[in-house]
């Protein structure tokens, strides 16, 4: 699996596209600002397929491209806890300073839920905390965690913005804590990390 990760935007949010080596078939995960812009030159370059775009959660700077990718039909996932503020951005509270254009018809996923590109594998964990519907992406064979705002490089996600649910996040740290001490985490901000660095 080819992992394909930016940092972009005043919030300095990742962006990330997984692209099956033998097939070239890809997800993009978190499509933050501009990432329509500098993702979709690189695509086309090199045929890489889209499948379907996954959101850790919906929180304004991890969306804000959504709707660009979903206006050329890929389909977007969330988990239905968090699909209100992908319907009608702004809803959660949080005050963005640009306008996101909404995605009225998102797929859902929740725990348990494969991730199929190509021949890659992965799974949905539900870790609720930063967000009611926070997820990560786990891909076992390749070591890799996804973990949106949920954990950082010396931290968690914010537990005191308007739709945050702080008695879950301690329970989704224990799930995350079970996996391979030497998973390599890529969180939704700051540099990467691992499972045993930070749990």
């Amino acid at each position: 699996m080819l992992i394909i990760d930016k940092i972009l935007g005043p919030i300095e949010t990742r962006t990330i596209l997984l692209v099956c080596s033998k097939t070239h078939e890809a997800v993009l995960i978190d499509p933050s600002f501009y990432s329509f812009r500098v993702f979709s030159s690189l695509i086309q370059e090199k045929s890489y397929k889209i499948q379907k775009i996954l959101l850790t959660h919906s929180h304004y700077d991890h969306i804000v491209d959504m709707a660009k990718f979903c206006n050329l039909g890929i389909p977007l996932y969330v988990h239905p806890l968090d699909k209100k503020n992908v319907i009608a951005p702004g809803s959660d509270g949080l005050r963005s300073f640009k306008t996101i254009e909404a995605v009225s018809d998102p797929q859902f996923f929740q725990e348990g839920d494969k991730i199929l590109f190509g021949e890659v594998e992965g799974v949905v964990l539900e870790t609720p905390g930063h967000s009611p519907g926070s997820v990560s992406f786990y891909f076992e064979k390749e070591n890799v965690l996804i973990t949106g705002d949920t954990l950082f490089k010396g931290g968690i996600g914010r537990l005191d913005l308007p739709t945050a649910v702080p008695e879950k996040m301690a329970g989704s740290l224990e799930k995350l804590k079970k996996l391979p001490p030497e998973t390599i985490v890529y969180p939704g901000h700051g540099p990467k990390t691992t499972i045993g660095e930070e749990l």
